[in-house]
């Protein structure tokens, strides 16, 4: 009886890390063990940097909100906090590109805010 090697099953997922480490620099993309150790690696890193991306542009919004609001002489948590109150449900990251490229539409939002304090 023959036994079943799995040559072409293997070959094709070897072929598939070292695909994958393409651009990598010397052994790195050449050779199957090396490429398998830094593609998993690399893997695992953007598997956690694609949630810690979320969580670093909210605190981007939150900077540029808070940079902003204490122009118009506000805190972010009064800001906030009176925009609530007022019904208003723009999210954070509308609120800062609002800042940035329209300021005369933010003081009428920071406004709004003061006055629902």
């Amino acid at each position: 009886m023959s036994r079943n090697t799995g040559k072409v099953a293997a070959r094709r997922k070897r072929k598939e890390y070292v695909k994958a480490a393409k651009g990598y620099f010397g052994a790195r993309h050449r050779l199957y063990r090396t490429s398998r150790e830094v593609v998993e690696r690399a893997w695992q890193f953007s598997y956690k940097h694609r949630r810690t991306k979320k969580r670093d542009f909210r605190r981007l919004w939150i900077a540029r909100i808070n940079a902003a609001a204490r122009l118009e002489g506000l805190t972010y948590s009064k800001f906030i906090h009176g925009l609530k109150k007022a019904g208003v449900e723009l999210n954070r990251k509308a609120i800062a590109n609002l800042a940035i490229t329209d300021h005369e539409a933010f003081s009428k939002l920071a406004k709004l805010a003061g006055e629902n304090i």
